[in-house]
């Protein structure tokens, strides 16, 4: 018996992937633990953490907290008289209040040798008696002076407008003839030609005899071949390969 030999499909090339561009990293140019050493690196200091002051707790100093003043110098104190306000002071028990300046009054003193002005006071209204009947002065009233009665000013013509007067008056009918709206329209096909005329009947009543009838989409006009051989048809090729080299062509410009 022949032995089958087992055949081998060549590997496409294009299966054989390799790694993305992300795959390979290069060495970094910042910082000192593997630095690219085709690079120049530059100087790299440390930054120490802040000590205990445990150990030194008897020796360690404020730190530069203290506030000098601007006056003092490496010579001495260099600054101008200074002041202060203090508060009120209270006063002794048995001294003697003196009133202020703004307890006088000048105004209120009157020289006898200066002339001074008229004065006038105000006092309450005088009763009257039971038996003086004096109105009041909103009582009084001033003539006006609108309209022709105004006895002492020139007054403009003025003019009234009445009622219309029912009798003897030119909207008063006398002969009693009707209005325009009491004539009643004629009909215009007593004397010219009549123009058609249209009615609008009531919806006519369905058969009682109901008949299925199939609508536009029970019809299915593709399937039929009368007019053909036999109907379209159309099929679904095959998915091409990923590998396939797409065909370039040359043109010339």
């Amino acid at each position: 018996m022949e032995e089958q030999v087992e055949r081998k499909t060549p590997m496409i090339a294009a299966k054989d992937t390799g790694p993305g561009p992300a795959r390979y990293n290069l060495p970094p140019t910042v910082g000192f633990v593997g630095h690219d050493y085709t690079k120049y690196s530059s100087p790299a200091y440390s930054f120490h953490g802040q000590r205990s002051h445990s150990a030194d707790l008897n020796h360690s100093s404020p730190g530069p907290r203290y506030y000098v003043e601007p006056c003092l110098t490496r010579f001495g104190r260099s600054a101008g008289p200074a002041y202060s306000m203090l508060a009120r002071g209270r006063p002794a028990a048995n001294k003697e209040v003196v009133p202020g300046p703004g307890v006088y009054k000048p105004e209120k003193c009157l020289i006898p040798t200066h002339r001074k002005p008229p004065s006038y006071s105000m006092g309450s209204r005088t009763r009257y008696r039971s038996l003086n009947q004096v109105p009041a002065p909103n009582t009084y009233s001033l003539p006006p002076v609108i309209g022709p009665r105004a006895p002492v000013k020139v007054s403009a013509p003025a003019f009234s407008l009445s009622g219309r007067p029912n009798r003897g008056g030119h909207s008063e009918d006398l002969a009693y003839t009707p209005g325009p709206a009491h004539y009643k329209q004629i009909d215009d096909t007593c004397c010219m030609r009549k123009s058609p005329a249209y009615s609008m009947l009531g919806r006519h009543q369905m058969a009682k005899a109901k008949f299925v009838t199939p609508g536009p989409g029970a019809h299915s006009p593709q399937t039929v071949t009368n007019h053909m051989n036999r109907a379209p048809a159309f099929s679904m090729g095959i998915r091409h390969s990923e590998y396939t080299n797409p065909l370039i062509i040359e043109v010339p410009n």
